[in-house]
């Protein structure tokens, strides 16, 4: 990791953190590495779905395209 390398979250965030480690009785850093994770999840799930997509309109002819240049 990088010397430089810094997070900076909102006064809302930082506020939001404090109120819901509180009430949860639950670890600040917890709480942050259960958020992150389930943030990539969730991205990666978006960007399997966006390859399946693209990969789909690249493979999906219509019923002329397949056909055209077939010699029956």
């Amino acid at each position: 990791m990088q010397d430089d390398f810094r997070i900076v979250l909102s006064a809302d965030n930082i506020e939001n953190l404090q109120t819901f480690s509180s009430i949860l009785n639950k670890d600040i850093n917890k709480m942050l590495n259960e958020a992150l994770e389930e943030y990539f999840e969730n991205a990666q799930k978006k960007l399997l779905e966006k390859n399946l997509e693209d990969d789909s309109a690249m493979t999906n002819l219509d019923f002329n395209e397949f056909w055209d240049d077939v010699d029956i």
